[in-house]
C-alpha cells in the first residue's frame, strides 16, 4: 500500500462522516410551525359538552315530531318546566336534603366500619385470619336481597334505609383499602426500617400514605354505590326524599317528574365524584400520574 493513499474501504468510511457540502440541505428534526397559521384550540369543557347537547337536540326533535310519545318519555322542555315547578314550591330541595342526609349517614357508618376492618386485616396477619374470610363471604351476598331482613330487624323507618347504604359502601372501602395496604412496595418498608422507624412509624409514614390511592378509589366506588342503595332504600315505605317523588310520579305516569329525579341523582353523583377528585388532587400531590395526550 502506497504511503499517503488510504485503502478504498477507508475512503468509503471517511466519506460517510465527511461534512456536507455548502450547497446541501440538512433535514430539520424539529418541526417548524409556518408563520401566519395558528392552531385553533377548543376549550375542553366545550368538547365535553358536545355529546350531551347533541343528545338533547335529538331528544327534543324526536318529541316535537311525534317519534317519541309523551306517554313514553316527556320532552326536555316539559321536564325543564316540571323541574322549575318542583324547585319553586320547595318540593325538590326538601327531597334532596332528606336524601343527602341518608347518604351521608350511611356513608359515614359504612366507611368507618369498612376502613376499620381493612386496617385490622391489612396491618396484621392475625387480623386477616379473623376478618378477611368472613368479609369476603358476606360481600358475595347481594345486599339488595337483605331488604326483607332489614325491615324485620329495623322496621320501616330511617334505620333500614341508612343500613342498606352502609352495607353497600362498606365492602368497597374494605376491599380497596386492604388492597392498598398490601400493595405497598416492600422496598419502601425496608427503607423506613433502615431509617429507624418503628412499627407505628412505618404505618403512619409509609403504609398509610401508600394505601391512600386505593382508599380514594374505594371512596369513589362507595359513593356510586351509595346513590344506588338510596334508590332501593327509599322504596321502603318512604314518605320523603327523591325516591319518594319517583314512586309518586310512577303511580300517576308522570315521566317528566321521574326524569327530573333521575337527573338529580346523576347531578348529585357527579358532584360527589368532583369532591373525590378534589381530595385526590390535595392528598395525592406526591404521586405523578398520566393525564392523557
Amino acid at each position: 500500500m502506497t504511503v499517503g493513499h488510504a485503502p478504498p474501504s477507508l475512503k468509503t468510511d471517511i466519506s460517510l462522516i465527511s461534512p456536507a457540502s455548502p450547497g446541501s440541505e440538512l433535514e430539520s428534526l424539529v418541526p417548524v410551525r409556518r408563520a401566519g397559521r395558528r392552531a385553533v384550540v377548543v376549550p375542553r369543557w366545550l368538547r365535553r359538552g358536545v355529546g350531551p347537547v347533541l343528545l338533547l337536540l335529538v331528544w327534543q326533535v324526536s318529541s316535537a315530531t311525534g317519534v317519541l310519545a309523551p306517554e313514553v318519555l316527556a320532552s326536555p322542555g316539559t321536564i325543564a318546566r316540571s323541574a322549575a315547578g318542583l324547585v319553586a314550591d320547595g318540593t325538590l330541595p326538601t327531597a334532596m336534603g332528606v336524601s343527602l342526609r341518608r347518604v351521608a349517614a350511611g356513608l359515614l357508618i359504612g366507611g368507618t366500619v369498612g376502613t376499620a376492618l381493612a386496617l385490622l386485616s391489612g396491618l396484621s396477619r392475625l387480623g386477616e385470619d379473623l376478618v378477611d374470610a368472613t368479609v369476603q363471604m358476606l360481600r358475595t351476598v347481594p345486599w339488595v336481597g337483605l331488604i326483607p331482613l332489614l325491615i324485620i330487624w329495623l322496621g320501616i323507618g330511617e334505620a333500614p334505609k341508612v343500613a342498606l347504604i352502609a352495607l353497600g359502601t362498606a365492602f368497597h372501602l374494605y376491599l380497596n383499602v386492604y388492597a392498598g395496604i398490601r400493595g405497598v412496595d416492600a422496598q419502601l418498608v425496608e427503607a423506613g426500617q433502615s431509617l429507624g422507624l418503628g412499627r407505628w412509624g412505618l404505618v403512619r409514614h409509609v403504609v398509610l400514605p401508600g394505601a391512600l390511592p386505593g382508599a380514594m378509589t374505594g371512596l369513589r366506588y362507595a359513593l356510586a354505590t351509595a346513590w344506588l342503595a338510596l334508590v332501593f332504600g327509599e322504596s321502603i315505605n318512604a314518605d320523603a326524599g327523591i325516591g319518594f317523588l319517583m314512586n309518586q310520579a310512577r303511580e300517576f305516569f308522570r315521566t317528566d317528574v321521574i326524569v327530573v329525579c333521575l337527573v338529580v341523582y346523576a347531578f348529585l353523583g357527579l358532584l360527589a365524584d368532583a369532591v373525590v377528585r378534589t381530595l385526590e388532587r390535595l392528598l395525592l400531590q406526591w404521586r405523578p400520574t398520566f393525564t392523557g395526550r
